[in-house]
C-alpha cells in the first residue's frame, strides 16, 4: 500500500507520498535524488505518475529526512519521466500540507515557516493563515540568476536562467504562437525542439555543480501588460506545467532583474491561474524570488498494485 496525500497549485497536480516506501539512502538530499532511481524506489514514481493512476503530466514527491535540523523536510520531486531539483508549485503545495497535518506549530493568526531542503538547496514556503485557515503561502527560492541571453536554439533566441532549476525562456510569438489551449501541441514541439538543441551547450552548464546542469523546462510567455505576463512551461519530455510554474517564476524574474524590472510579476498560467512575484533580496550568489500562491488538497488516496497486473507500474502515451 502507498498513501499519498494530494493538491493542486494553480491547476498543477502534486502528489505526496506518505507512507509505503523505504528510506532512500544518501548524506544529502541532492545524493538521495541520485539513489530514488534505484529500481525499488522509482518503481514507486513510475507507479503514481504513469497511468492508470497517473498521467503524463503528473507530479509528486518522496518526503526524506532534510540535510540537517534546521529544515522541517527533505523532498524529492518527480514527473513522468524522473526527477527534477526544484519545485515552487510542490512547495507552495508543501506549506500548506505541514500546516494543514500538523507537521508544524502553526500561528493561527499569522505566518509561519516551514523549511524545506530541496535538491537544489533551501527553501522557505512562509504560510499565512487567518482564523486558523491558510490563505496563502510564499515561497523563497534559492539564489536565481542568468546564465546567457539570446541563445540560438531550434530557430529562436532563448533567455537562460536559473531557478533551482535551468529554464529557457522566450516570447510565444517568436515561434509564431500564443500562450493558449489551441497552440498546445505546438508549443509542446517547439519546446521538445529548443530543448534538444540546447542539449549540451555550455551555457547550460551550472556554475557550480553539474548536477544541477542542463534545461530543466521551456518557457514560453506573452506579454499582458506592465508587470504582468502569461506563460506556459514545458518541462521534462514534453510535460506542461497548469501553474505559472514557481521555479520557472523565479528564473523569469532573475531574466526581469537584470533588465531592470523591480516591482511585482503578476504570472498567469495557459489555464487562468496566477502566482505572483518579487525580487526580495540580492545576494553574489543571484537574485532571492519571493512567488505568493495557494494549493488545495484534492483527495487522500491508497495505491496498490496486484502482482498479477499484466499492465504492472502502467504506461503513458505521450
Amino acid at each position: 500500500m502507498i498513501s499519498t496525500v494530494d493538491y493542486h497549485t494553480g491547476g498543477e497536480p502534486f502528489r505526496i507520498v506518505t507512507g509505503g516506501v523505504g528510506e532512500i539512502p544518501g548524506v544529502s538530499v541532492l545524493d538521495r535524488r541520485t539513489n530514488a532511481s534505484r529500481p525499488e524506489f522509482d518503481r514507486v514514481r513510475r507507479l503514481l505518475c504513469h497511468e492508470p493512476r497517473g498521467h503524463a503530466d503528473m507530479y509528486g514527491c518522496f518526503l526524506v529526512p532534510p540535510d540537517s535540523p534546521d529544515a522541517l523536510l527533505g523532498v524529492l520531486f518527480w514527473h513522468k519521466d524522473g526527477y527534477s531539483t526544484a519545485c515552487g508549485h510542490g512547495t507552495i503545495a508543501l506549506g500548506v500540507h505541514a500546516v494543514q497535518e500538523g507537521l508544524v506549530e502553526a500561528d493561527p493568526d499569522g505566518l509561519t515557516d516551514v523549511v524545506v531542503d530541496v535538491p537544489s538547496g533551501r527553501v522557505t514556503a512562509r504560510v499565512r493563515c487567518s482564523g486558523g485557515r491558510v490563505e496563502s503561502v510564499t515561497f523563497r527560492s534559492v539564489p536565481s540568476f542568468v546564465l546567457a541571453r539570446s541563445v540560438k536554439a531550434a530557430g529562436a533566441e532563448v533567455d537562460l536562467s536559473y531557478g533551482g532549476a535551468i529554464y529557457a525562456s522566450l516570447p510565444a510569438s517568436s515561434a509564431g504562437l500564443s500562450v493558449t489551449p489551441s497552440d498546445l501541441p505546438e508549443l509542446i514541439a517547439a519546446a521538445r525542439r529548443i530543448k534538444a538543441d540546447l542539449a549540451g551547450h555550455p551555457a547550460t552548464e551550472h556554475p557550480h555543480d553539474p548536477r544541477l546542469s542542463g534545461v530543466y523546462g521551456v518557457i514560453f510567455y506573452d506579454e499582458l501588460g506592465p508587470a504582468r505576463q502569461r506563460n506556459v512551461t514545458v518541462f521534462a519530455d514534453g510535460e506542461v506545467d497548469r501553474s505559472p510554474c514557481g521555479s520557472g517564476t523565479a528564473a523569469r524574474l532573475a531574466v526581469l532583474h537584470e533588465d531592470g524590472f523591480t516591482g511585482t510579476l503578476t504570472h498567469e498560467s495557459i489555464v487562468g491561474s496566477v502566482l505572483s512575484g518579487r525580487i526580495a533580496d540580492i545576494t553574489p550568489e543571484g537574485v532571492i524570488p519571493e512567488i505568493e500562491g495557494m494549493a488545495y488538497r484534492t483527495g487522500r488516496h491508497l495505491f496498490e498494485l496486484d502482482p498479477a497486473d499484466p499492465i504492472g507500474t502502467g504506461f503513458t502515451l505521450r
